[in-house]
């Protein structure tokens, strides 16, 4: 055994050791609080900044040409910013009775125009093959059943890259040969 003093000297390192633990786990607590704190800050503060919002219209028939039919749809976006905002790319899928009928990405479809609102014509291409599977199943009123989901992919100062989620369904009626003729 040992004197009581190298006793009393080995207690005094351990026990300022654990003080200078204590210290650090104490310290690094306030800190991941403080930390937590400004991540929940900055979070409410970018959930109530105004956004960029979509509206998107119903699908109608354009054309016919040798590739397939040619529909469309209008994408209004609004602009809150007093600057104009780069869009990213434009994603879409064109689905009927749960079948994916068309879909696509329009890279870089331009800008969104400063404090007010931008108009992109967004085309969809059905090829013949399945253009021809759905005549065999439409009833009488040569009526189609859609959902048009839209992906808006913006680049935002500060929050960066997001996408703002559009859809819209519907009923369509494909033109007959008379209303082609």
């Amino acid at each position: 055994m040992g004197t009581g003093e190298d006793d009393d000297a080995t207690t005094a390192e351990q026990d300022g050791e654990d003080d200078e633990q204590t210290r650090d786990v104490g310290g690094g607590g306030v800190m991941a609080s403080l930390v937590g704190k400004a991540k929940g800050f900055v979070t409410e503060k970018i959930a109530q900044m105004p956004k960029p919002e979509a509206s998107l219209e119903r699908v109608s028939f354009k054309s016919i040409s040798r590739e397939g039919v040619a529909l469309h749809s209008h994408v209004d976006v609004s602009n809150p910013y007093s600057y104009r905002i780069p869009i990213c790319e434009l994603t879409y899928t064109f689905k009927s009775d749960g079948n994916v009928i068309a879909s696509g990405t329009m890279p870089d479809p331009g800008w969104i125009g400063a404090s007010g609102t931008t108009k992109l014509e967004l085309p969809v291409n059905v090829p013949y093959d399945f253009v021809m599977s759905l005549m065999k199943d439409l009833s009488g009123d040569w009526d189609i059943d859609y959902v048009l989901e839209v992906g808006i992919t913006i680049d935002l100062p500060v929050i960066g890259t997001f996408t703002i989620p559009v859809s819209t369904e519907g009923e369509m009626k494909l033109p007959t040969f008379r209303d082609l003729f």
